[in-house]
């Protein structure tokens, strides 16, 4: 499976799941409310903040149309309220550098796209709205920077004519599985198409998560997940469509240890380790005399059981082997058997 490299950090089956923290429109256009969340993220200990680039005419014609159950406001009025200019983007980037964070920034128009690139974004986040946008795909993949593409609202044919495009260009690039739904109930997060998504495209898959609390994406680690992206803000009192299924920085900085954890926990096979040698000596039982044996007598399950600690020569699955064999010498109640008390060739 292909890493994909965003600036320093890589992203792959080895190395931790990149968190995320998708600050998005959550700060509404102010531009210190931008701020203060890439502070919170920071400190909450995420490697990553992204946000979403809009030029509202570019990326929509004038319409009254309401984002579904998300808000009663225009979609427009939304895009146009939570735009950042320009300027403000340029910082917001030059901060994030500041602070020892990796920007990201979702373009929604070419016009955007442009404007990241004039930026010097290490890589583009692609929405999942734009997920079967061709055209945009193939306008930013042509800027040969690293791509995440998010794959909601999108099944495996759509996503393939995507990936193609993307191949095309010889990008670098990984999925991020989705479900547009805000938010998702648990039985329809589906989030065994993580393993789906990298057993048929052979790239990286993470989880851009739109379900309530962290639980989805930590379990999402145990399938595989190369990233997690959750909706962010300080505080869900905050106003905006996405404040209410965003978690705080409490939860990130929770998920950010979740995720490590959990990543570190997956490795390996099922063995013995080295380090279980302690815990074998007293857990462990040894086969023991419960009779007093007498030399050249049998051993039998009258005289012969298992009891703890593990530190005799015999464990308790050998017990078997030794019914029917005789002893070398006397033998008294609770002594474990050493290999030398049994007689082996009758």
């Amino acid at each position: 499976m292909n890493a994909v490299k965003i600036g320093n950090r890589e992203i792959s089956k080895d190395s931790p799941p990149l968190v995320i923290a998708e600050a998005g429109i959550n700060h509404e256009g102010d531009f210190k409310k931008a701020m203060a969340l890439v502070d919170a993220a920071k400190r909450a200990g995420a490697e990553c903040i992204k946000f979403q680039c809009h030029i509202t005419e570019k990326e929509m014609i004038p319409t009254d149309m309401k984002p579904g159950k998300i808000s009663d406001e225009k979609l427009w009025d939304i895009i146009k309220r939570c735009e950042l200019t320009e300027e403000e983007e340029i910082k917001t980037k030059q901060y994030c550098e500041e602070k020892g964070i990796i920007y990201l920034s979702t373009p929604f128009s070419r016009e955007a796209a442009d404007r990241l690139e004039k930026m010097g974004v290490t890589a583009f986040k692609i929405g999942s709205g734009e997920c079967n946008n061709i055209p945009l795909i193939d306008h930013i993949a042509k800027k040969g920077k690293p791509i995440i593409l998010s794959t909601g609202m999108n099944d495996i044919s759509s996503i393939g004519k995507s990936v193609e495009v993307l191949k095309r260009h010889k990008v670098p690039f990984m999925l991020m599985h989705c479900v547009s739904m805000y938010p998702v109930p648990y039985e329809r997060l589906r989030l065994k198409a993580i393993v789906q998504l990298q057993e048929k495209f052979g790239v990286p898959v993470g989880l851009s998560d739109h379900s309530l609390g962290i639980y989805a994406c930590l379990g999402a680690v145990a399938l595989g997940a190369a990233a997690l992206e959750k909706h962010f803000t300080i505080s869900r009192s905050w106003p905006g469509p996405d404040t209410s299924l965003s978690i705080e920085p409490q939860e990130l900085k929770e998920l950010v240890v979740g995720a490590k954890a959990i990543w570190q926990a997956l490795e390996g096979k099922k063995e013995i380790q080295p380090e279980e040698k302690p815990v074998i000596d007293f857990a462990y039982a040894s086969v023991v005399t419960i009779k007093p044996v007498k030399k050249g007598q049998i051993l039998s399950l009258d005289n012969l059981w298992v009891k703890r600690p593990g530190t005799g020569d015999f464990i308790g699955e050998e017990l078997y082997t030794l019914l029917g064999k005789t002893v070398t010498r006397n033998l008294s109640v609770d002594v474990q058997l050493k290999k030398e008390d049994v007689v082996w060739q009758q």
